[in-house]
C-alpha cells in the first residue's frame, strides 16, 4: 500500500508541476528535497543522530531508533530512493539549476546502481558492497555514532540511549539477515575480510559488558548532566549494563558464529572482479565514487605516471639530505627506524604526539587568511581511536560535527603502532584532515543554510577526497613546509600514496591482482610501515574505488585552478577561487567544472 501511495502521489505531483511558473516549480522542488531527505533520514537514524537531523527531516524523533537493514527494508529504501529522484529529475526547469542536478544526482548517489541489491546504502558512499567487514558497516559504524555523537542532555536522551540499545539484538538479526541474503546470491567478502571482520568482532565484546565503551560512554555523558538525579544515574546504568550483557554481546556472539560458518564458503581472490557480475559493479563504483569517465586501464597508467613523477621529487630531496643508497621505497623504509623521526612508544610520547598535531592545527589556522576569505565556525578536535577499533582502523580519519555545532568535528589518529606515526608524516595528515582539509571543507558546507540539507551533508568522495589532497599542496605553497625538508618529504610520501591507490585499486579490482601482489607494491613503493599497509589493501579490498576519488579529485581541482589562473592573469584571486569551490558544498566534478568555466567568463567581463 506504501508504494501504491508513493506512486500516485509522484504522478499527481509531476502532471501539477507542468504548467507551473518557477517560483512554483522552485516550491514543488524545495518539498521534494525535504521529501528525499525524510526517506534517507527515516531509514537511517543512527546517522540523523550523528547529524543532528531535526526531526521534523527525519521522520519524526529517531534517537530512540535503530536502522532496519533487512532485505525487505533495503530493498524498499532503495526503490524509495528511485522514485523521489525521478520525480525531481522529470520537473522542468526554464534553465540550468544547479540544486536540481547535484540533489538528483545525490538520489542516485544513495541509492546505488539498481542493477545490484548487494550490501548496503551508506549515507558516506553510497552503494557499500559487504554489510559485515573489519572496516565499517552497520555493526561498527552504529555503535561509534552511539558512543561518540549520541548527547545525554535529559532524562529522555538517556532514556532514548536506552531504548535504543534495547533493540540492538534485533538490528544485529536484520543485518546478518541481509549478509545472509547476499551469500544466498553467491556475493561474499574475501576470506581474509571474513576473518579479519571475526577479529573486529571479537575485539567489539573482548572488555567486560560492564566496561564496555556503550556504559563507560553513557556513565560519562551522565555525570556531566545537572538535571538527572543520582537514583535514576544509577537504575539506568545498572540497566543499561543488563541490556549490554544479555543483548549486545550474545548478538555479536551470533555475528561470529555467522561469519565462522560464512568463512567456510568466502572465496580467495581479493578483488570486486570475483564476485557475480564483478566488474559491472567496478565500472558503477569507478564512476561513482571516482567520479571519471576514464576506464580503469587508464586509471592504472595515470596512477603509474603520477607514482613515477612523484618518486622523481621524493628521490630529489633524499639526495639532499645525503641519502642516496637503494630505492626512494627502500630509503623511506630506513627513515621509519631513524630515531630523529620516532615518538617514544610510552603514554608519554604519544601525549607529545597528540600535542604535536594540535600545534600543527593551531600553525595553519593562524594563516588561512593568506588564502581563504571565509573561515567556518565550527571548531575541530584531535582524538586517539579508541582501543577497540585500533586494529582495523585507519592512519587517520575525520568525523563531521553536529549541525547545530553542540560537539566538534573530530580528527582521529591511530596510536595502535607508534612507528606507524613518524613525525615526518604529521603535518600532512593534519592539514588533510583538519586544516585546510576535510575539516575546513565540511565545515563550510555545513553552514551553507540556503543549500537543501542533503547538499550540506554530501559526501561526493571525489570532491571531498579531492579537496583535502589538494589542500597538503596548498599548504606547502603557503610555506608550511619550508626549512622542513623530511616534512616535506613526508608529504610527498602522501602524494605518492594516493597517486599508489590508483594502481593498487584498479589492480585488484580490474587487473586481478592479489591481496599480497597489491601489499608488495605499496609497500615497496612507497615504504610505508607494514601494519598500515596491510590495513590500507584490506580497506580497498571492501571499498572498490573509494581510494581512487583522492588523486582523481585534487589532480581535477589542480586543472581548474591552472586554467582559471592562466585564462584570467591579473584578475585571478585565489581567495575567490577557494570560495568559489568551498561555499556551494560539494558536488560532482561536472558540475564544479561548470561553475568554474561560467566564473572564468563573469571575472573576464
Amino acid at each position: 500500500m506504501k508504494r501504491i501511495l508513493l506512486t500516485l502521489f509522484c504522478l499527481i505531483l509531476i502532471s501539477s508541476c507542468a504548467n507551473k511558473n518557477p517560483r512554483e516549480t522552485k516550491a514543488s522542488l524545495d518539498d521534494l528535497y525535504k521529501q528525499l531527505t525524510t526517506v534517507l533520514f527515516k531509514a537511517r537514524p543512527a546517522a540523523a543522530t550523528m547529524l543532528g537531523i531535526d526531526a521534523s527531516l527525519a521522520g519524526g524523533d529517531y534517537n530512540h531508533r535503530l536502522p532496519n537493514y533487512s532485505p525487505d527494508s533495503e530493498a524498499q529504501l532503495r526503490a524509495d530512493l528511485r522514485q523521489m529522484t525521478s520525480l525531481i529529475k522529470n520537473i522542468k526547469t526554464v534553465s540550468f539549476d544547479e540544486n536540481k542536478e547535484v540533489m538528483q544526482n545525490l538520489g542516485r548517489y544513495f541509492s546505488g546502481s539498481k542493477d545490484f541489491d548487494i550490501g548496503y546504502i551508506d549515507t558516506w558512499m553510497g552503494l557499500s558492497p559487504f554489510i559485515v567487514n573489519q572496516i565499517n558497516g552497520p555493526l561498527i559504524d552504529v555503535p561509534n555514532t552511539m558512543i561518540t555523537n549520541q548527547q545525554i542532555n535529559s532524562l529522555k536522551d538517556a532514556k532514548d540511549y536506552i531504548k535504543r540499545l534495547d533493540h540492538y539484538d534485533l538490528f544485529v538479526e536484520n543485518v546478518l539477515a541481509k549478509m545472509s541474503a547476499d551469500s544466498d546470491n553467491n556475493w561474499t567478502p574475501p576470506l581474509v575480510i571474513v576473518n579479519k571482520s571475526i577479529a573486529a568482532m571479537k575485539s567489539f565484546i573482548k572488555p567486560e559488558a560492564s566496561q564496555h565503551p556503550f556504559v563507560t560512554s553513557f556513565e560519562s555523558k551522565l555525570k556531566k548532566n545537572k538535571t538527572i538525579t543520582f537514583n535514576d544515574k544509577k537504575h539506568m546504568t545498572d540497566m543499561l549494563k543488563l541490556i549490554v550483557a544479555t543483548k549486545v554481546y550474545p548478538a555479536y556472539r551470533n555475528v561470529i558464529t555467522a561469519l565462522e560458518d560464512l568463512s567456510m564458503s568466502a572465496r580467495n581472490e581479493s578483488g570486486i572482479w570475483a564476485q557475480p557480475n564483478g566488474a559491472a559493479y567496478y565500472k558503477d563504483a569507478v564512476k561513482m565514487l571516482g567520479d571519471t569517465d576514464l576506464s580503469p586501464a587508464q586509471i592504472h597508467q595515470l596512477g603509474l605516471d603520477e607514482v613515477k613523477r612523484i618518486l622523481k621529487q621524493m628521490d630529489a630531496i633524499l639526495n639532499s639530505q645525503g641519502m642516496n643508497k637503494g630505492s626512494v621505497g627502500q630509503r623511506m623504509t630506513a627513515l621509519n627506524d631513524d630515531a630523529r623521526f620516532l615518538y617514544e612508544d610510552s603514554q608519554a610520547g604519544r601525549k607529545q604526539l597528540l600535542d604535536d598535531l594540535n600545534g600543527y592545527i593551531k600553525g595553519i589556522s593562524q594563516r588561512m587568511d593568506e588564502q581563504f576569505a571565509t573561515r567556518p565556525k565550527y571548531a575541530v578536535e584531535v582524538r586517539k581511536f579508541p582501543k577497540s577499533r585500533e586494529q582495523s582502523a585507519p592512519g587517520g580519519m575525520y568525523t563531521n560535527p553536529p549541525i547545530d555545532g553542540s560537539q566538534p568535528g573530530i580528527y582521529w589518529i591511530n596510536l595502535r603502532d607508534i612507528k606507524a606515526n613518524p613525525k615526518f608524516d604529521l603535518k600532512t595528515l593534519t592539514y588533510h584532515e583538519a586544516i585546510p582539509g576535510h575539516h575546513w571543507q565540511i565545515a563550510l558546507n555545513l553552514e551553507q543554510e540556503s543549500l537543501p540539507l542533503l547538499r550540506r551533508i554530501a559526501p561526493y568522495n571525489a570532491y571531498t577526497e579531492g579537496w583535502a589532497l589538494y589542500s597538503e599542496k596548498v599548504a606547502a605553497e603557503m610555506g608550511m613546509y619550508k626549512n622542513d625538508p623530511f616534512s616535506d618529504l613526508g608529504r610527498l610520501k602522501a602524494e605518492l600514496f594516493r597517486a599508489v591507490r590508483l594502481v593498487v585499486d584498479t589492480g585488484l579490482h580490474y587487473k586481478k591482482w592479489t591481496r599480497e601482489q597489491a601489499i608488495k607494491y605499496m609497500a615497496e613503493t612507497t615504504g610505508t610501515v607494514e601494519s598500515d599497509v596491510v590495513a590500507e589493501i584490506e580497506r580497498y579490498m571492501v571499498w572498490p574505488g573509494q581510494a581512487l576519488g583522492y588523486k582523481l579529485g585534487m589532480i581535477n581541482i589542480l586543472r581548474l585552478r591552472d586554467k582559471a589562473r592562466k585564462q584570467l592573469g591579473d584578475k585571478f584571486d585565489i581567495k575567490a577561487f577557494h570560495d568559489l569551490i568551498l561555499l556551494g558544498g560539494a558536488v560532482p566534478m561536472s558540475v564544479l567544472n561548470r561553475k568554474v568555466e561560467e566564473w572564468i567568463k563573469a571575472q573576464k567581463k
